[in-house]
């Protein structure tokens, strides 16, 4: 669960510390005193896109910390160990993300530097956020497939991802095929070309690195008279009378002396004997290296010639030798292709016929599992309706293959097959009995829709084991029996996990197990936003004010205090 929170220069936040516990708990607050920005700060902490619009106005950046307590075995901690992140499940998960006035990032998992997708893979396993508007995306059909596989994610996961894998060879192996059959009579023209280059790079015999080491022994050739004379000149001083032989006299006349102080003279001896040593050595290797100096002219100009000739490759093929290597091999392929264009188109269609056939057997067994889960689906949503005051309600999941007269056949029909398969799914309601099924978008009011996702939401969090739960104003739309439906629908969701919810409903807040009040104030000229835990005095006051408006009177307080007390018996029969 999330255990603590703290904004720094956040919007209208300048500093705020909240402490948090387990259970149901709601924020609550005039229109505009900043709820929404603490739910922007957990969305921040699990990844979502921050800017350096979201900092205080005068601050040179925006800092949000939260530490998480998660039990042993929790998902996330094998996120945390994939990513190389240090972690101890006794301890605290600490996370925490600023952003400059440039618009930079920097986020930190228990201390250690990660970016913006490491972040997201593991915040997207701790808080789920759902947003005001989220509960729209219903009215989209092409949602409607991501939930059910979301719902079903057990059973279709493992198909999905073995039919993408094959997907994805077939797409590859059919763009091929489609770009070997369009191929143009320019390209054929171009064949003459191509067998024109690969005889000209082919005679040239080149080897990769053979420019580099040309280029060394070019310049050796050139130079070899001049280097000759400085090298034997070199020996010759030290081999000569005044040479090595001068040190060996050196090192003889030190040692005749050396036992008379030891500690003065022997270190010296020894650096002059081991200098002698290397004199010799270097003497001996300057010899050796004399000895195989060439002066070839003839060399020379064959080195000149080549050189020349992988110059003149060079600027019509590519800036080395090994680009000139992959400029052949590319094209020599691609010349195999055109001259062997119908044996290679009759591979080509035999390997994508023989991969759609596996393709179309997972895209089928996905689909069965899909039409599986979308049964359940539909009972579990019907069976948590019944709890929020849509008991009349049932809802289906249609359930249709993706027809194209130029698609795939399969059993009988043409089907388009894309990266999620071979389906459309849509939701369809009838919110009266004695009315046909329709499209959900057509007939669902807000309220009805908030109140489906709601109810998905529940279903899902029994499967994602996500410790934190945010609703935005899911009650939106909804009035005094559907709300206090929803409010209990809450209050009983945070027994598998932490919830929070930001209301204007006094129904839903009093369901609470905790409260905190969102205040906004000018002090010296700048706009500063509190949040408060309230006590139950506190709460009584609150709750007054969402029930009567601007005035509060003894009535509104004794129904406040009414609804807490009422509350309070509902949450004890669990």
């Amino acid at each position: 669960m999330l255990v603590t929170l703290s904004i720094r220069n956040l919007a209208v936040i300048e500093s705020v510390d909240v402490h948090f516990y387990s259970g149901f708990h709601v924020l609550t607050g005039e229109t505009g005193a900043g709820k929404s920005i603490i739910i922007d700060a957990l969305g921040l902490l699990a990844g979502g896109r921050g800017s350096a619009d979201l900092i205080r106005y005068g601050c040179d950046k925006a800092e949000i910390e939260a530490l998480f307590e998660l039990q042993e075995g929790h998902p996330v901690w094998d996120a945390l160990i994939k990513i190389g992140i240090e972690c101890n499940h006794e301890e605290y998960l600490v996370i925490r993300r600023e952003i400059t006035s440039q618009g930079k990032s920097a986020s930190r998992i228990n201390g250690q530097l990660v970016n913006l997708t490491m972040l997201r893979e593991v915040g997207e396993q701790l808080v789920n956020i759902h947003g005001q508007h989220e509960h729209q995306s219903l009215l989209r059909p092409e949602r409607h497939l991501y939930l059910l596989d979301t719902y079903g994610e057990h059973i279709i996961g493992p198909l999905k991802a073995s039919y993408q894998e094959k997907y994805s060879v077939f797409v590859k192996v059919e763009k091929e095929l489609r770009e070997l059959q369009s191929t143009s009579q320019k390209s054929f023209q171009m064949l003459d070309l191509y067998r024109f280059q690969l005889e000209e790079i082919a005679v040239a015999q080149l080897k990769p690195g053979e420019d580099e080491w040309l280029a060394e022994e070019r310049v050796k050739l050139s130079h070899s008279e001049k280097m000759m004379d400085s090298v034997s000149g070199a020996y010759n001083i030290l081999n000569g009378q005044h040479g090595v032989s001068y040190v060996s006299s050196a090192v003889s006349l030190l040692k005749d002396i050396v036992n008379y102080d030891e500690n003065g003279l022997k270190p010296i001896l020894e650096q002059l004997q081991s200098a002698y040593f290397q004199l010799e050595d270097a003497a001996f290797q300057i010899r050796d290296y004399r000895e195989n100096i060439e002066f070839n002219p003839e060399r020379l100009e064959e080195v000149e010639h080549r050189l020349d000739l992988i110059i003149t490759l060079r600027r019509k093929y590519g800036d080395s030798v090994e680009q000139i290597i992959e400029y052949y091999d590319k094209i020599k392929k691609e010349s195999d292709l055109l001259e062997n264009k119908d044996e290679h188109v009759e591979k080509l269609i035999q390997r994508r016929d023989e991969l759609l056939v596996g393709l179309l057997q997972v895209a089928y067994e996905l689909s069965e599992a899909r039409k599986m889960c979308s049964a359940d689906l539909a009972s579990q949503v019907e069976s948590e309706l019944k709890d929020l005051q849509m008991e009349r309600t049932t809802l289906k999941v249609k359930h249709d293959l993706l027809e194209d007269p130029r698609g795939y056949e399969v059993e009988g029909y043409k089907v388009r097959l894309t990266k999620q398969g071979m389906d459309n799914v849509e939701f369809m309601i009838s919110p009266n009995p004695g009315e046909p099924l329709r499209p959900l978008g057509k007939i669902a009011s807000g309220g009805e829709l908030s109140r489906i996702m709601l109810a998905m939401k529940t279903i899902f969090a029994r499967h994602d084991r996500i410790p934190v739960l945010i609703f935005d104003e899911v009650d939106t739309g909804v009035s005094g029996r559907a709300a206090q439906s929803i409010a209990e629908k809450l209050f009983k969701l945070s027994d598998s996990c932490q919830v929070f919810s930001i209301t204007h409903l006094p129904q839903v807040a009093c369901m609470a197990d905790h409260q905190y009040l969102i205040e906004k104030n000018i002090i010296d000229g700048r706009t500063m936003t509190s949040v408060d835990n309230l006590s139950d005095e506190g709460r009584i006051e609150e709750l007054a004010r969402m029930l009567g408006g601007v005035e509060i009177t003894t009535k509104t307080r004794h129904h406040a205090q009414e609804m807490l007390k009422l509350a309070e018996a509902r949450k004890a029969v669990r």
